[in-house]
């Protein structure tokens, strides 16, 4: 575990840094091999039948690939989230082609999105991307809030992080719009569900 950094932005240089030296020296096909099924104790969280909000994972995050072609088979609907413009709020839309992708295109952060096409769900559970996190279910995003935002207006949703072992730290500066996640999995252990 690192020592407490208080600037965010110091932090986050700091555990971007780390996150891809780790990946850096995974081969490739042990980064496949990992977060291939959620594990058992997450089944509480998420409700039969529930819209399952993913995310399209960058070079260096923790993938949720894997997770999508698992949710879909077991019978739920899956949503990646999808931006208007570079500017506009995050939304969840329909991704209904996990191993092949043929639904989604670039879209303005250079991440494939569902299409203008696809239709609009709000999930009942949200893996969500992360740069660090406690033992206690605290997250440090990219900076950019849309998460937050996003939780914030829908407070029914369970959010659970996906993330590198490394990227573990003991505490993080927190501000009162950091939404707490309700579990965190890594590829060698689950943290939480929290209260």
């Amino acid at each position: 575990m690192k020592a407490c950094v208080t600037d965010k932005q110091t932090l986050r240089k700091q555990l971007r840094a780390d996150r891809k030296r780790h990946v850096a020296v995974l081969p490739a096909v042990t980064r496949a091999l990992l977060l291939r099924t959620p594990p058992a104790p997450l089944a509480a969280l998420v409700p039969e039948n529930a819209v399952i909000g993913l995310y399209r994972a960058t070079p260096h995050e923790a993938p949720a690939g894997n997770y999508a072609k698992y949710y879909i088979e077991h019978g739920h609907r899956i949503a990646l989230p999808r931006f208007a413009a570079d500017n506009a709020p995050m939304e969840f839309a329909t991704h209904c082609d996990p191993f092949g992708e043929t639904d989604l295109e670039s879209g303005p952060f250079g991440l494939n999105q569902p299409g203008p096409e696809a239709l609009v769900l709000v999930p009942d559970v949200v893996f969500v991307p992360l740069v660090g996190f406690t033992d206690s279910g605290q997250r440090l995003g990219q900076g950019g809030g849309h998460y937050d935002r996003w939780l914030a207006e829908h407070p029914g949703t369970t959010a659970i992080g996906l993330a590198w072992d490394c990227q573990l730290v003991d505490t993080l500066p927190t501000e009162e719009h950091d939404i707490p996640l309700s579990a965190i999995v890594t590829p060698t252990r689950l943290y939480g569900p929290f209260t």
